[in-house]
Parts: structure tokens; sequence; C-alpha cells
């Protein structure tokens, strides 16, 4: 198996477990091995709404115990902020204002102008937030 093999396993494995509410387990993932942040991305691509919840609260959590490392992942999200499909881009915005970090949220600001409804009423309540 080669390295996208394994990474996309590793993304499926840690979905299933998101899914089945499992967000204690991830944690212990990223906690043990910081260069999970960089599957950030494609967790939220995906499809189930429970994976991308658990994302937020597995950011949530993060934030509270680790907050210098939950930032790793903002490499992982700015791709995100350009994907064609909305909801992609909200949950991506989304979890830059979770992380909060002056870096993150200057790529949330960069969102205040998109076409969705949905997403500029995101970014409006994130930066109400701060």
């Amino acid at each position: 198996m080669n390295k996208d093999n394994d990474s996309a396993e590793l993304v499926k494995v840690i979905g299933d477990f998101l899914e089945m509410g499992h967000v204690e387990n991830i944690m212990a993932m990223f906690k043990q091995d910081t260069s999970h942040y960089g599957l950030t991305g494609d967790l939220l691509r995906d499809e189930r709404f429970m994976v991308r919840m658990g994302v937020a609260l597995l950011f949530e959590e993060l934030k509270a115990i680790r907050p210098a490392e939950v930032g790793l992942a903002i490499p992982a999200l700015l791709p995100l902020l350009h994907e064609e499909t909305p909801w992609i881009r909200g949950e991506a915005v989304n979890v830059l204002g979770l992380i909060g970090s002056p870096e993150a949220l200057a790529h949330v600001r960069t969102m205040a102008d998109d076409p969705d409804p949905q997403i500029r009423e995101i970014v409006a309540d994130i930066l109400k937030e701060i």
C-alpha cells in the first residue's frame, strides 16, 4: 500500500469512528500524532453529516486542551474555501472559526462576501463572537 492509500484508509476509519460518536478515540489519535490535523480537509469533504459534526466537536475539545496545536489544520482547510460546493466551504469556515487564531480568523474574513448567504451568515456569527 502506498502513502495515499494509507491516508485514504485512515480518513475512512476516522470518519467511521466520528459517525459512531467516538470523538474521544479520535481526539486521542490527534493528541498522539499531530500529523492527523492534515486530514481535516478530507474529513470535512465527507458527505455524512455526523462525520462533519464530529470534526466540529473534535476541534471544540482540542481547542480547549491543546490550543497551540489546532492551527496545524489550517493548511488542510484552505483549499476547501475554494470548493464549488457551498457546504464544504461552510464547514471549513466553521472549523477555522473554532480554531480562532488570528491566522484562522483572517481566512474567515476572506469569506465575508461569499456568494452563499449561509456562509456569509456563518462568517458574521464568527466575527461577532470575537
